[in-house]
């Protein structure tokens, strides 16, 4: 049995100067199910902003909306300060997306549509995507068409990456790689953030990844973003307490900062936020139960809340 307790949202900044994307009020509905309630999102330059939520939570979509590749029904949003009505205009140079599958021009040969793709661009590096191509194995007078699906993923990043994007968005690009290549991507992606300004939305369900980036969490749960913190501070501030006594719980202790509260058995699983250790070793001497502390993994922290 658990309880889950409403995460607040983080607070915004207002000042549009400091946003690579700013979102408002944004909705999204499919027939007759709203998967976007009123979203509101500030991403600041120069960051991994991990984007996590359970499968069908609208990670996808929100997305898609951001980059106006999908129509939405209310709200607002703006990149690098201009709104985002359609896909096109300048801003569009400036950013790089990573669709989770990529399926376009399977008659071109990867040489030819990397070139067509580039003539898009007001800058595109021809010097990475060729080492690129070479350092992944991609055979660049090789059909589309004719690639697994995780070269054609792999195909998908350098097209991305290539243009050195300011905003790169990233919806589950390493689902069809092997460990060797998300290695190799994930090295690209860290090298990429060392130019200043540079701003990566990184939607994806392998945690270690966020972690080697450092990422700032965003959590998408039940059609809003709840919270966007620095990894470090969500490692810092959360911690689990478990209550163990004889005999177990009928109902699920409280405590200050409590975001979850789960029972197994004797135990008292209780996530806790800023925890007060005064506070949780009263509670075990009131309860009759021994008290243990536990920092839980960015993977806990995602099954736990999202």
């Amino acid at each position: 049995m658990s309880t889950i307790a409403t995460v607040p949202a983080a607070s915004v900044a207002e000042t549009r100067t400091e946003s690579v994307l700013r979102v408002r009020g944004l909705r999204k509905s499919f027939k007759q199910r709203e998967v976007l309630r009123g979203v509101a999102w500030d991403v600041p330059p120069g960051r991994v902003i991990g984007l996590l939520g359970r499968n069908g939570a609208g990670k996808t979509t929100l997305l898609r909306c951001l980059l106006g590749l999908s129509p939405i029904d209310a709200g607002t949003v703006e990149l690098f300060g201009e709104p985002m009505t359609e896909p096109g205009g300048e801003r569009m140079h400036r950013i790089g997306f990573v669709p989770q599958t990529f399926d376009l021009f399977p008659w071109m040969k990867v040489r030819a549509y990397l070139d067509f793709t580039a003539a898009f661009y007001a800058r595109w590096n021809h010097a990475l995507a060729a080492r690129l191509l070479g350092d992944w194995d991609l055979d660049p007078k090789q059909k589309i068409g004719e690639l697994s699906q995780g070269q054609r993923q792999k195909l998908a990043i350098v097209r991305a990456i290539a243009p050195e994007p300011d905003l790169l968005v990233l919806d589950e690009p390493v689902a069809s790689l092997d460990p060797q290549a998300r290695r190799a991507f994930m090295a690209e992606l860290l090298e990429l953030m060392k130019a200043p300004g540079k701003t990566v939305i990184f939607s994806t369900h392998i945690t270690a990844d966020l972690e080697r980036a450092d990422a700032d969490i965003s959590l998408l749960r039940d059609g809003a973003i709840r919270f966007t913190r620095p990894l470090a501070e969500l490692r810092e501030r959360m911690h689990r307490a478990v209550l163990v006594r004889a005999g177990g719980w009928p109902q699920a202790p409280v405590t200050a900062g409590l975001l979850k509260a789960t029972l197994k058995g004797d135990e008292a699983q209780l996530l806790v936020e800023d925890m007060n250790l005064d506070s949780l070793h009263a509670l075990a001497t009131r309860e009759g139960a021994t008290l243990r502390i536990e920092t839980p993994t960015l993977e806990d922290l995602f099954v736990e809340l999202a």
